[in-house]
């Protein structure tokens, strides 16, 4: 493995050490994704209701490696209508080889408890986007696309199934899919 595999996973190592909220990891026949994703709002003293996630993940495929940290702010609803549903806005950092980008993150999350005997599931929705504005180096644009349906089956413990899409586009180029795949998964959360 590469210098450059290398550094990244020693920084999400460490991110993982000192998280306090999840990490989890994925996979398929082809790639590797590790993930991990930290409530900040312990270190800031702030409990205004809207949660602060920093997150950073590494996908490793057969061809690159794809790098990403992120903030984002997420609220739930509350009452019996919404009960359940979480949505976030933010922004991550994305680094490939000779590409980097700052795409606007939104998310959707959907946590349902069935019944006190069913285990609780989830479902979830995201969407990346950086315009060229906010695409780096050789980058002309980002967009990544995920969607993932999960369900506890320990306590704090969440087995996932998901698609993730990512699309990269360089100057003077077309855009060309750097993931395009299925996966399965594990979270633990703390």
């Amino acid at each position: 493995m590469s210098a450059k595999k290398i550094l990244p996973l020693l920084l999400l190592g460490s991110a993982l050490l000192f998280s306090r909220n999840m990490i989890g990891l994925n996979i398929n026949t082809e790639d590797i994704e590790v993930e991990a994703a930290m409530d900040i709002n312990n270190f800031a003293e702030y409990t205004n209701g809207t949660m602060f996630i920093a997150d950073a993940n590494f996908i490793n495929t057969k061809d690159d490696s794809l790098f990403g940290i992120g903030l984002s702010a997420h609220n739930s609803f509350q009452g019996q209508v919404m009960e359940g549903l979480s949505l976030g806005l933010g922004a991550r950092f994305v680094h490939l080889d000779n590409f980097s980008a700052i795409p606007l993150m939104a998310e959707a999350s959907y946590a349902a408890t069935l019944a006190d005997s069913l285990p609780a599931a989830s479902f979830s929705l995201a969407l990346l986007y950086a315009p060229s504005v906010l695409s780096f180096d050789e980058a002309e644009n980002y967009f990544e696309f995920r969607a993932e349906a999960g369900m506890e089956v320990i306590s704090a413990v969440s087995l996932y199934v998901g698609y993730r899409n990512i699309d990269v586009e360089y100057t003077g180029y077309s855009s060309e899919t750097f993931n395009s795949s299925l996966y399965g998964g594990l979270k633990m959360s703390f």
